[in-house]
């Protein structure tokens, strides 16, 4: 049987993107300050799902949505056996922080791209894996085993949606996340949070009040902002400027009202598995800070950021620089910083790393390294995800790359990520796209865009990979 999958894909490109402009219009973003009953994670997440669901139920699929949480859908044409493989995307998204040009939450198109928050991670990607499933059911094609396309509401944070789904509906065989890079990712590094929290206690005649960047641990902060109280505050305005000055990269500004200065920092955004792409705004400003007369923990909370983690993707200075030659590099990103004068305060870190070490290694490292008059220990937030790996020899490996270099002529090989998908939770599970090598990764950052034409290219894939994994042993 020969079937042209670029020609297939091309003709339900106009109404994909018509959907991708729809779906991007939800603010699908987690709002535990409104969750409800209804809406678990928030009013965003759960309409997300709805109207994922009106595209479906328009195409004549039917998402079935539990708990407001996670969705999914099955294609089970006759002859085919109780077993399915699995497509697993998600609809949440991160904030939009700051820096767009356009409304992140209305896409537009320009230069051969769309912009808007979702557009590469995941709402584009995963509509284009969605149109390849109806491809395959529009052309009646005969499958061994079952498909089912699995939407989740979290994977920015707990991923508490597919961990229900997982919990409580049948296991997969096998299958893909399109929430990745192309020819593959077949492995996977473990992933991690840590919180050091203490009393945000300073005295004497300069302050810390407050000092606050970041808001989610995988992304790397864009913004930093710290109010300071004391006397003779007009050197700093100074001493801030010259600071910039030699920062092409950074921007800010800093304004006094009495005896209350406050400082901004701008710096880049970027997805908290890559920190060396980005410009971590709240590092950047405690390095400015550190070496002015705060005491007590504010001191030691600035000193820890501004020298001992900043600048630090591999975890050297903290102590916990691993690697391995399949998985790489550990990586670190410190993803929020938060400190209140008298207050409960706490910095968060956002760790993947190879096999060739484990989050036992990793605390005992970043409770060595941590402050001693910090008196609380590092300790781990949420759940823990050790590596994943599966080997380049299984044939849904091999399955998936000969697809990939027969549609785009360019060369196949599987590779590791920090990045964490859902490819994850099966044991033959993979990532695949829908970032193109050549395409730039503007995951997680302000003006979040993907090429117009890839979404093109992945839908082909995408449909030709469904067919043939659905006929995999």
């Amino acid at each position: 049987m020969t079937i042209d999958w670029k020609s297939e894909s091309s003709k339900v490109q106009k109404q994909l993107l018509k959907d991708l402009k729809s779906l991007v219009a939800v603010k699908s973003v987690r709002d535990d300050l409104n969750s409800s009953d209804d809406a678990p994670l928030g009013p965003g997440p759960r309409d997300g799902l709805y109207k994922f669901s009106e595209m479906t139920g328009r195409d004549k699929f039917q998402l079935k949505i539990l708990k407001n949480v996670v969705g999914y859908l099955e294609y089970a044409p006759k002859g085919a056996d109780d077993q399915y493989v699995a497509i697993l995307a998600h609809v949440d998204v991160m904030p939009a922080g700051d820096g767009w040009e356009t409304d992140p939450f209305k896409a537009v198109e320009r230069s051969g791209k769309i912009f808007g928050r979702g557009t590469a991670d995941d709402k584009g990607p995963g509509l284009a894996a969605y149109y390849g499933l109806k491809i395959v059911r529009d052309l009646n094609l005969p499958l061994k085993h079952r498909v089912r396309f699995i939407l989740g509401s979290d994977e920015e944070n707990d991923w508490t949606g597919v961990n229900y789904y997982f919990k409580n509906q049948p296991q997969p065989l096998l299958g893909f996340s399109p929430d990745a890079d192309f020819p593959i990712i077949n492995g996977e590094k473990g992933l991690a949070q840590y919180e050091l929290h203490f009393a945000g206690r300073n005295s004497g005649r300069l302050k810390l009040l407050n000092f606050q960047s970041g808001y989610r641990t995988n992304m790397v902060p864009g913004k930093a902002v710290a109010i300071i109280q004391g006397n003779d505050l007009d050197t700093f305005i100074g001493e801030f400027k010259n600071y910039l000055s030699g920062k092409t990269v950074l921007s800010g500004t800093a304004s006094l009202e009495k005896d209350r200065l406050t400082i901004t920092l701008e710096g880049k955004q970027a997805h908290g598995a890559w920190p060396e792409q980005g410009k971590n705004a709240g590092t950047y400003l405690a390095e400015f800070l550190k070496d002015f007369a705060f005491s007590e923990n504010a001191k030691d909370f600035l000193n820890y950021l501004g020298t001992v983690a900043h600048q630090d993707p591999k975890g050297e200075k903290l102590g916990i620089a691993s690697t391995d030659k399949v998985m790489g590099n550990l990586s670190m990103n410190v993803g929020i910083m938060h400190f209140i004068d008298q207050e409960d305060s706490f910095i968060n870190l956002n760790i993947r790393f190879p096999k060739s070490t484990n989050n036992k290694q990793i605390l005992e490292g970043l409770n060595s390294s941590k402050p001693k008059a910090m008196k609380e220990p590092f300790v781990n937030k949420g759940l823990v995800q050790e590596p994943h790996y599966v080997a380049p020899d299984d044939p849904l490996i091999r399955t998936l790359l000969d697809i990939y270099q027969k549609q785009t002529g360019e060369a196949a090989y599987d590779k590791v990520i920090g990045g964490g998908t859902f490819g994850r939770l099966m044991k033959r599970g993979v990532g695949y796209g829908a970032l193109f090598p050549d395409a730039e990764a503007t995951m997680h950052q302000a003006n979040e865009n993907f090429r117009i034409a890839d979404l093109e290219r992945a839908t082909s894939i995408y449909a030709q990979a469904i067919y043939e994994i659905a006929n995999l042993d």
